[in-house]
């Protein structure tokens, strides 16, 4: 297992150990427990308790800094949006192809749909495209897909 996997894993135990859904943590102190530099951690927040994974993080930096990893119960149509809200006005295959996964594994969209979606946001769909201008046009196809599945 990397050490990626077993921050994230030992948050989320931090997260469903609350009451509250969410998880207060130190940077620093997570990093020297698992022998790690904070960056490391920074990366693990970063990657896999985005938005779109169903988190809000808050952060307060300085000598008594922490973390505040919350989960976000949403009905699926306020999921849909705030994944929506979260894409910018471009967006890259990687990133496009992680949103519509997690979509389909938080049951948001189906299979079937991810598949339309992913062959829609391609960079074979989008290759008569001047390279410039496909991560703008892949942004706002994406958000208007979602759209139609609220």
């Amino acid at each position: 297992m990397r050490m990626s996997d077993i921050i994230a894993a030992r948050i989320l135990e931090l997260i469903e150990a609350s009451d509250e859904n969410m998880a207060e943590i130190q940077r620093n102190e997570l990093a020297s427990m698992f022998g790690c530099a904070p960056s490391q951690i920074n990366y693990v927040l970063s990657s896999r308790f985005t938005p779109e994974h169903g988190f809000i993080i808050e952060s307060r930096r300085g000598g008594g800094g922490y973390v505040r990893i919350s989960r976000i119960k949403l009905n699926r149509s306020s999921a849909i949006m705030h994944i929506i809200n979260s894409i910018g006005r471009t967006l890259d295959p990687l990133d496009a192809r992680v949103i519509i996964e997690n979509c389909c594994q938080a049951s948001l969209i189906s299979p079937d749909t991810a598949k339309l979606m992913s062959a829609a946001v391609s960079n074979s769909s989008m290759s008569c495209l001047p390279q410039e201008y496909r991560e703008y046009l892949r942004a706002a196809t994406l958000k208007q897909m979602l759209l139609t599945q609220i």
